[in-house]
């Protein structure tokens, strides 16, 4: 997920984005301790995509203010 693309959701959009990619983390890791995943990058960008999404909601909270 680019940047851009998280710039034009809404708050409420970015925050159900959030739930759903913390909730996809928790099955990778559980799936990757299991057995290997196919694609262990996985982990690596749903991490980062996690990242990027709360930064872009800490900077909308903060110009609120």
């Amino acid at each position: 997920m680019k940047n851009s693309e998280i710039k034009e959701l809404t708050t409420q959009e970015i925050v159900e984005k959030l739930d759903a990619e913390r909730t996809a983390l928790t099955r990778f890791n559980l799936n990757h301790a299991i057995s290997p995943l196919e694609n262990p990058l996985q982990i690596k960008e749903t991490r980062r995509n996690i990242a990027k999404l709360m930064t872009e909601l800490r900077q909308r909270q903060l110009t609120e203010k």
